[in-house]
């Protein structure tokens, strides 16, 4: 017997989850392995002010262990009014002490704990001399000179005041590192990581000795070219030139920050977390530095799917959104080197504060698994002491997992859904076919735009750098196609070998083609190695032409004529194609295409050891999109298919037909919101099941229970508190509609209201299961049935399994308890004690970064507004 969209379900049963009936063999619940800090998700950790002591320390760090956050990463940040006599200046004794004694409980609960190698952001302050500060390019007597930026430490904590260090300056770099070596790297207690957040170093286009080491690197004298150098017109020896100083600002970048800091952080025996983006550097080569690459997930990425809510205050314009075309930069880097954890800054501004739901962290989530991240950082928590009055101490920016969240009693069921995701995906290894090669040099022959007239790739407006190139349109559309691929730099890709089965990483990873996009400037040397690599019976794709120019101006002309030459010679080889079709030469190549990522679904494939002689591939698939919901698709993978449902912890197999080609379909039902994993063994026959598509139904074509019931609701906890006219009411709903229809009083209500009604099974109908929709759900739904727990619903599509034995002919009851956002109570507690905004610096802002007022918010609609139906399985 089958039940209908059984996996996937985005649904919690609570501890004592029930198998559901499926068709043989069973669905059975996976027993996790002891789950490592890594797995589960980690959080920003402000110390606001460092007006921090031991005993509020641990009671905080107990309460982020038993909700299941794994680790913390300290920022010591700006203060709050009034506090001041707490506040402990960086660096000194007492501030070590208290970080020593975070670390010993952090070992105690399990629990990781990262520190920022500052305060606020970028590095700099107190003992940054002016020869040690960020600097930018003058023109002083027809001579270039560096100048300073006077760019000071943005939000910093006392004791970190001061200038931003310059970035290009190795020697700045090591001489700001010692400030650290007389405090810090002295304990016994050692941070996990220690951390450097994106680059937001503003005009900063220089150092002190640029001319000597553009002089070094390219060969030639830059002021000897200044009036090129100079040119607004863009003429071609221009714009050689400005790609000869991006690619000394990059190399400068790595080799007088991200390698230095590095070093000096392994010598403490500190692993790295590095932002790269926002830098004018390879952000690939930036993030290979590290020993965790870090992304950044800011703003919501507005998925079409039905019922996800967007902050409409977003600007989209001025802020950007996510996107895993620049996701994939630290990921490729991990991918290739073989680094096991990406990290990703996650939830940033994903709406305003007091209004961010599970429900809308979930997607984003979703869409970082796929894009190759497996270490989730929350952003954030500031430390609050637990005597401070509701909202507590908060961060300018949202969005607010702490313990005065509206969504920290449910907290628990996104963190075990991320710890089931990533216990997973840190076990498995890449399994991506293609290398997409990424020609930075043609993105420096463009004119800049960033501040300082240097290219700075952020993450935020991908469509501003990155969209534009043929190399951004082309990953573009490979995703849309379902090819699984990372990128590679000029300096990865003279690292690779080859081998009878690919192409090989130093990190290990096997590819089977290099792709190159539609190029014009590469360097020489980048040619050379793929002629060498395709010598070796490397398999190459030109998109369209082979490369014409040399990147670079010095000798240009001679060095064009090599690219020339190599392009010639490349273009003898068997295994070089230059191709006007690149997903049909794919194709021909026998290249891997998961040929349902064009209906809308987002994937990474990935291998892992099994008990079998050969690798498991293991599919993480989310449902972003509406187009979607259920059908048979081809995997490139063959063998018996178990598909795993990480909000559940229940996994079952799939049925399997012969399809095209020989391949096996599998019948996938995945709603709008929806995520699986799918594992297919290799060497192990599928489970088929002599069935036909007609067997699974969609909800639409099924009679549906409980349409027209009226419903019992009464407020039974929230703010405002005991007393005032809303909490203990009750009312009747012929038809449910928000609870802030019910009275003026109840628009400012938060907090939890339960949903009562009956029902009976009507006659003939019968099923094994049956499904519960919720319909829309203003946020949280814990559900009961006849007295009994049946689960939790907090993301789309808000879906209940319910097995035929919870249910009677007659008389069930349905207590439905739905628990909404803040945002309505802060309406009124923002106008009747305003001063709980009390923070130094920006204090606390809105979306749009002006001064937080929620007095004229209008009432969110809250409760369950349904619609509210049961749809029986299939026999």
């Amino acid at each position: 017997m089958r039940s209908i969209f059984f996996a996937g379900l985005f649904l919690v049963l609570g501890l004592n989850t029930l198998p559901v009936s499926i068709a043989q063999p069973r669905s059975t619940s996976v027993r996790q392995p002891a789950a490592l800090s890594t797995a589960r998700p980690w959080t920003y950790w402000w110390w606001m002010g460092n007006a921090v002591n031991e005993a509020d320390i641990t009671h905080q760090l107990e309460q982020f262990a038993q909700a299941g956050i794994g680790g913390v990463h300290i920022i010591p940040i700006y203060g709050v009014k009034g506090d001041e006599k707490q506040v402990i200046p960086f660096l000194t004794d007492r501030w070590l002490a208290v970080f020593a004694h975070t670390v010993r409980e952090g070992n105690r609960l399990n629990m990781g704990v990262d520190l920022t190698t500052g305060t606020g952001w970028p590095f700099g302050g107190p003992g940054v001399s002016t020869d040690m500060a960020a600097k930018k390019w003058t023109l002083e007597n027809g001579k270039l000179t560096a100048t300073p930026t006077n760019q000071q430490v943005k939000r910093p904590a006392p004791g970190g005041q001061g200038p931003v260090i310059d970035y290009f300056n190795k020697q700045a770099v090591e001489q700001y590192l010692r400030r650290f070596d007389s405090t810090l790297t002295r304990l016994p207690e050692k941070p996990r990581a220690v951390y450097n957040d994106s680059y937001e170093v503003y005009g900063a286009n220089w150092t002190a000795n640029f001319l000597t080491e553009f002089r070094t690197r390219r060969g030639y004298d830059l002021n000897s070219q200044l009036i090129a150098f100079l040119d607004t017109t863009q003429t071609e020896t221009s714009r050689l030139i400005h790609q000869d100083y991006h690619q000394t600002l990059s190399e400068l970048l790595l080799d007088g920050f991200a390698n230095p800091w590095a070093n000096w952080a392994h010598r403490a025996g500190y692993k790295t977390r590095n932002q790269a983006h926002g830098s004018p550097g390879n952000l690939i080569d930036l993030y290979a530095a590290a020993d965790i690459p870090e992304t950044e997930s800011f703003g919501s990425s507005r998925f079409p799917i039905p019922g996800l809510r967007v902050d409409a205050n977003y600007e989209v314009d001025r802020f950007g959104t996510p996107n895993p075309l620049a996701m994939k930069f630290a990921s490729s880097a991990a991918h290739l080197l073989g680094k096991p954890l990406v990290s990703s800054e996650t939830g940033t501004w994903l709406a305003n504060h007091f209004q961010v739901s599970l429900s809308q962290v979930k997607p984003q989530v979703d869409e970082l698994f796929a894009s190759g991240i497996n270490h989730v950082f929350y952003h954030g928590i500031p430390y609050s002491p637990p005597a401070e009055t509701w909202p507590g101490w908060l961060f300018y920016a949202s969005t607010n997992y702490g313990p005065s969240s509206h969504f920290w009693p449910h907290l628990p069921l996104l963190n075990q859904y991320i710890e089931r995701c990533q216990t997973r995906l840190q076990a498995s290894k890449p399994d991506n076919d293609i290398l997409v090669y990424f020609p930075i040099h043609d993105l420096w022959n463009t004119p800049a735009k960033s501040a300082g007239g240097i290219h700075q790739l952020e993450v935020h407006h991908v469509e501003r750098w990155l969209l534009p190139q043929p190399f951004g349109r082309l990953c573009e559309k490979l995703i849309e196609q379902g090819y699984a691929f990372d990128y590679v730099s000029d300096a990865l890709l003279n690292s690779l070998t080859a081998s009878k089965q690919g192409i090989h990483s130093p990190g290990g990873a096997t590819y089977q083609v290099i792709l190159v996009p539609r190029t014009t400037y590469i360097p020489e040397t980048s040619l050379r190695q793929l002629a060498k690599l395709a010598q070796q019976g490397v398999r190459i794709v030109f998109d369209g032409q082979f490369p014409q120019q040399a990147a670079g101006f010095h000798d240009h002309q001679a060095r064009s004529a090599e690219v020339q030459q190599l392009g010639k010679r490349l273009q003898k080889l068997p295994s070089v194609v230059v191709s006007k079709d690149v997903f049909g030469t794919m194709n021909l190549l026998g290249i891997r295409v998961e040929s349902w990522a064009t209906e809308g679904l987002s994937f990474i494939r990935k291998r892992q050891k099994s008990g079998h002689s050969a690798d498991t591939t293991q599919y993480f698939i989310t449902n972003l999109s509406n187009r979607f919901h259920q059908n048979w698709i081809t995997l490139s993978a063959t063998g018996q298919v178990i598909r795993y449902n990480p909000l559940t912890n229940m996994q079952e197999f799939l049925p399997v037909r012969k399809g095209k080609n020989g391949k096996n379909d599998v019948y996938l039902q995945l709603e709008p919101g929806e995520s699986c994993f799918i594992n297919v063994y290799s060497g192990t026959p599928a489970y088929t099941n002599a069935v036909g598509q007609q067997q699974f139904v969609s909800p639409s074509t099924i009679t549906a229970i409980l349409q027209q019931t009226p419903w019992q609701v009464q407020f039974v906890q929230g703010s405002p508190a005991q007393g005032q006219p809303v909490l203990n009411t009750t009312a009747t709903m012929p038809t449910l509609v928000s609870w802030t229809t019910l009275s003026d009083s109840a628009g400012y209500f938060s907090g939890t209201a339960r949903y009562t009604t009956t029902f009976d099974l009507p006659n003939g109908v019968t099923a094994s299961t049956y499904v519960l929709h919720l319909g829309d759900v203003r946020e949280v739904a814990d559900v009961r049935l006849n007295g009994q727990p049946l689960g939790t619903a907090w993301c789309i599509p808000f879906q209940l399994i319910i097995p035929a034995n919870r249910l009677k002919a007659s008389g069930n009851q349905l207590d439905i308890s739905v628990t909404n956002l803040s945002a309505n109570y802060m309406r009124l507690y923002d106008r009747q004690h305003p001063g709980w905004k009390k923070f130094y610096d920006i204090n606390i802002v809105d979306i749009r970064y002006k001064p937080f007022d929620a007095t004229t918010w209008d009432a969110l609609p809250s409760g369950l507004l349904g619609p509210v139906t049961l749809t029986p399985g299939l026999n």
